[in-house]
């Protein structure tokens, strides 16, 4: 951290949700659950100035959801589907979305956050995916780059950065699941719109294991800086 910057940061906690942990979710990201200590650790540090949660809030025909698309190409992690983008005037735009096991439908069980996370000190639960026809993975924005918070037929709950912004937050510490999807798109969108971006390397898992090594060159690409508990910044936040 640069001498004498303005400092004031933000914890974002990404979709601590049942159907991405073990052992009953329909998502399950691998050892999921058991990086709920240190996220915990994380919420009960003072010196954050905002707590945020995020949850995946998908409608029944969400776009992701293999089964909403016909056989044979429609197989969960493997197969993929054109998706245009919703903005007014950028309905030409598309690209490929990977499908996915139907999860974190509105209102079910599986959209929870599970109940190792304490909560007592969030101050906003943010659901994010809420639209049918786009993808969303960073609370930021959906796949294109849209954010229309608002009504409840929008992709997100609350305009995030904006949020932030209000609180004179400068830099945001991103935890959660998954590493390599909706925990990477955070952190990278949180530099893309100005703010200071931070993965704790212990409080986030992937969904494929193997692909961290990866996914820390292209967040370290992407201006976000991946850290451990013990860094400095992270110790500091205790005081």
């Amino acid at each position: 951290m640069a001498a004498n910057r303005p400092f004031k940061s933000a914890l974002i906690v990404v979709d601590m949700q049942e159907d991405f942990c073990p052992p009953n979710g329909s998502l399950a990201v691998p050892e999921g659950r058991t990086i709920a200590p240190i996220i915990n650790t994380l919420l009960s540090k003072p010196g954050f100035t905002m707590r945020i949660l995020t949850k995946d809030y998908h409608p029944k025909d969400h776009i992701s959801f293999a089964s909403n698309h016909p056989g044979p190409e429609n197989q969960p992690f493997s197969s993929y589907v054109t998706m245009n983008n919703p903005a007014p005037g950028k309905e030409s735009e598309s690209k490929l979305q990977q499908l996915w096991p139907v999860h974190c439908v509105a209102d079910t069980a599986g959209a929870e956050i599970i109940p190792e996370i304490d909560s007592s000190n969030v101050d906003l639960v943010v659901r994010k995916g809420m639209r049918p026809e786009v993808e969303m993975y960073s609370v930021f924005a959906d796949a294109f780059g849209n954010c229309d918070p608002g009504a409840h037929t929008h992709s997100v709950s609350l305009d995030v950065a904006a949020a932030l912004r209000a609180q004179g937050v400068t830099d945001v510490v991103v935890v959660g699941l998954a590493g390599d999807y909706c925990v990477k798109a955070t952190a990278i969108d949180a530099a893309r719109v100005g703010f200071k971006s931070w993965v704790v390397e212990e409080g986030t898992k992937c969904v494929v294991p193997a692909n961290w090594e990866d996914i820390k060159r292209e967040l370290k690409d992407s201006g976000v800086s991946v850290i451990s508990m013990g860094d400095p910044l992270i110790e500091g936040l205790g005081k």
